[in-house]
């Protein structure tokens, strides 16, 4: 399968060379990091079959979060304690997108836009939510930051999987949303999302910085029923730790030019994008963050402070819900999930296990 870290080995030296002056070090540590992944350069260990004796290499993974192989097994723990959390309620998907004028503000001072984009949208949906005529309670939020579309441009943007009602002031109640159509206004969430945006922006010096006629044009928030909350919980955990691309998208790298598919959201068709290497890793890079960054956070009753108005929740949901079905008599038992993972077969006869025989030391890379 054709891998990004293909192309960086391939074009990252031009890419180099062209933007030396201005590469940040977070990006530098990306290329550096896939370009390594799974290398000699990183170590590893020797495994041997004990039926033909074929030696295997297992090199060690880079570990960065913007890697396309790495993370699959944290991404499996994020969403097992994820959905642990999860309340027994219907849930809303909520996308708040920063506009176009504020994307090169965004770029110029990441750590901060993306800081205040994901707290004034969540604030925004927190202080609407209290309003008595939509919901009256305190929602659970989670929201994850993207800064991504699917053909790589630069779009930032937070999701927010929230919760189909929220806890009342008092801690006694749940209370669902007033109108089952929908949770609260869109078109009043944009504008007290916009004011909040405003306002951060303000506070950090950077307002002189935004052209004024942006504060009078309509700002887009979609909101959209999400069901039970585990398919958006699945949606997401896929860029959690890594970036906007998996391997798996690659097509094709030929004269210098990588081409890359993605399924239009409006239309799902899917179409292709041929890029010059360096092009590439141009679109690819500029969504890496920056260090310290943090894009996925917690707000209302999901807010690790409030843990105590998350189990009030949760005590009140499960007491209103229906019990759970009895199994009908004579039901099998399914079968406990085994406890150890399989060991590794040999891939040349397929039928020795293959056991640890040695550890390979990393190698020293040069500096890219």
């Amino acid at each position: 399968m054709l891998e990004v870290a293909e192309i960086v080995r391939l074009h990252g030296a031009a890419y180099l060379a062209r933007f030396a002056d201005r590469i940040l070090p977070s990006h530098r540590r990306v290329l550096r990091d896939l370009e390594a992944c799974r290398t000699a350069a990183l170590g590893g260990h020797v495994h041997q079959c004990d039926h033909c004796g074929r030696e295997v290499y297992a090199f060690h993974s880079c570990r960065n979060r913007h890697c396309p192989k790495c993370h699959r097994d944290q991404t499996d723990r994020w969403l097992k304690a994820q959905r642990t959390r999860l309340l027994p309620c219907a849930y809303y998907l909520v996308t708040f997108t920063l506009p176009e004028q504020l994307r090169p503000l965004a770029r110029s001072h990441q750590k901060t836009v993306y800081g205040l984009l994901m707290k004034s949208a969540a604030v925004a949906l927190l202080t609407l939510a209290r309003d008595p005529r939509y919901v009256g309670g305190r929602l659970g939020c989670l929201a994850v930051l993207h800064t991504w579309t699917r053909a790589l441009l630069y779009h930032p943007h937070v999701h927010l999987l929230v919760t189909a009602g929220g806890l009342s002031a008092d801690g006694t109640a749940w209370v669902a949303p007033k109108y089952g159509s929908y949770l609260v206004p869109v078109r009043a969430l944009s504008q007290i999302f916009r004011a909040k945006i405003c306002a951060a922006l303000n506070h950090a010096g950077l307002l002189d910085q935004v052209p004024r006629e942006i504060w009078t044009t309509p700002w887009v928030v979609h909101c959209q029923h999400a069901g039970r909350g585990q398919k958006v919980l699945d949606y997401l955990g896929r860029y959690i730790f890594r970036v906007a691309i998996a391997n798996s998208r690659l097509e094709r790298i030929q004269d210098g030019q990588v081409t890359f598919r993605y399924r239009d959201n409006r239309t799902q068709h899917v179409r292709r994008v041929t890029l010059s290497g360096v092009a590439f890793l141009q679109r690819f890079l500029q969504h890496v963050l920056p260090r310290g960054c943090t894009k996925v956070r917690y707000y209302g009753i999901w807010s690790p402070t409030c843990r105590r108005h998350l189990d009030q929740a949760r005590a009140l949901l499960t007491v209103s819900s229906p019990a759970p079905t009895e199994p009908a008599p004579n039901t099998p038992t399914p079968p406990p999930a085994a406890a150890d993972p399989s060991p590794m077969r040999c891939p040349q006869c397929r039928t020795g296990i293959l056991i640890r025989v040695g550890v390979l030391a990393p190698h020293r890379m040069r500096a890219p």
